[in-house]
């Protein structure tokens, strides 16, 4: 699940000229400056996701080697093209969906702001309050696009590995898919995604606020100040402490992240469709407990990598987007 579904304006300390609300923004500058600056973001760290599913995999043969040596084993069969396997369809695909996330995340955080602005109540709190419920909103919205979306993509990055059904292309895999299914093949693993993404992103906001405070505190900078950080300064906490964020997060939903991606790719399961009991079952019976840890070198660099990315670039995008 894309992560900027979640994002949110960073804590108010000293940072109020970043605090850009849905009125301020020329909403169709906004969508296009994020779909092309969020679209490079993806391309940077796709093959992060490539290794890391490929890993997941049952029947891959690669579940017990290295991250380095998995992508470098894709790059020995299938050159710079298998890094990138699925990435034309998630590119393309997750446009509308990134239109969907950043508007229901923008226009629910902007409804709580003023809802709650007569409340007696701090205002790092009613900022905390806005920005969780935006999140979650967004979360739930974007499950019901990205979901299927995930499962085209998946299905495309783990092409020729035993288990996983032959597929020519995108809509092919959708074809298939529904044929051997029916509609509901398509959001294998959905309650999944969206009954733990809620508490995913509740810890990924609260180690991103836990460590942008502390970061801002051993720089010296307090609440009651005049003093404001610069430019930079702000990047470099905000870079910092999505990194932090990402790396905690990666460590608890790895295991759930595994599940689904078995859920989503897996077509022959012994007793018919596959559930998350039997998935979790299968992944202990191979690996024992460390299986549900397969592929947590790339994904643990992949969200370090985009906690840090996302955090930045969506800033960069309001800013580049406030009305004139």
């Amino acid at each position: 699940m894309p992560m900027e579904a979640e994002a949110a304006n960073a804590p108010e300390l000293a940072l109020a000229d970043t605090d850009i609300n849905w009125d301020r923004l020329d909403k169709t500058r906004f969508h296009i400056i994020g779909a092309i600056l969020f679209t490079a973001q993806s391309a940077l760290l796709h093959p992060t996701a490539v290794v890391k599913t490929r890993m997941q995999v049952a029947g891959s043969g690669l579940s017990n080697m290295r991250g380095i040596s998995v992508f470098e084993q894709i790059l020995k069969t299938d050159s710079i093209p298998g890094l990138f396997r699925g990435f034309g369809t998630s590119a393309v695909g997750s446009l509308p969906g990134r239109v969907l996330a950043l508007t229901s995340l923008e226009v629910s955080k902007d409804m709580m702001l003023k809802y709650t602005e007569g409340l007696d109540m701090p205002e790092a709190t009613r900022i905390g309050i806005a920005n969780g419920v935006a999140g979650m909103l967004s979360n739930l919205v974007s499950c019901v696009y990205y979901v299927p979306l995930e499962v085209v993509c998946q299905r495309l990055m783990v092409q020729g590995i035993p288990g996983t059904t032959v597929c020519n292309g995108p809509f092919d895999v959708v074809r298939k898919v529904i044929k051997a299914e029916g509609f509901r093949g398509l959001y294998r693993g959905f309650g999944l995604t969206a009954v733990t993404q809620s508490p995913a992103s509740a810890l990924w906001w609260g180690a991103y606020g836990a460590a942008q405070h502390m970061i801002w505190r051993s720089l010296g900078y307090r609440d009651d100040m005049d003093k404001k950080p610069s430019h930079m300064e702000m990047v470099t906490v905000q870079a910092t402490a999505g990194m932090v964020a990402g790396a905690c997060s990666s460590v608890i939903t790895t295991p759930i992240d595994t599940v689904k991606t078995r859920l989503q790719v897996m077509d022959n399961f012994e007793g018919g469709r596959p559930s998350i009991l039997k998935t979790a079952r299968t992944l202990i019976k191979e690996d024992g407990w460390w299986g549900f840890y397969r592929g947590f070198g790339p994904r643990f660099l992949n969200m370090s990598l985009y906690g840090t990315t996302m955090i930045v670039t969506y800033e960069l995008i309001k800013r580049l987007s406030v009305r004139q």
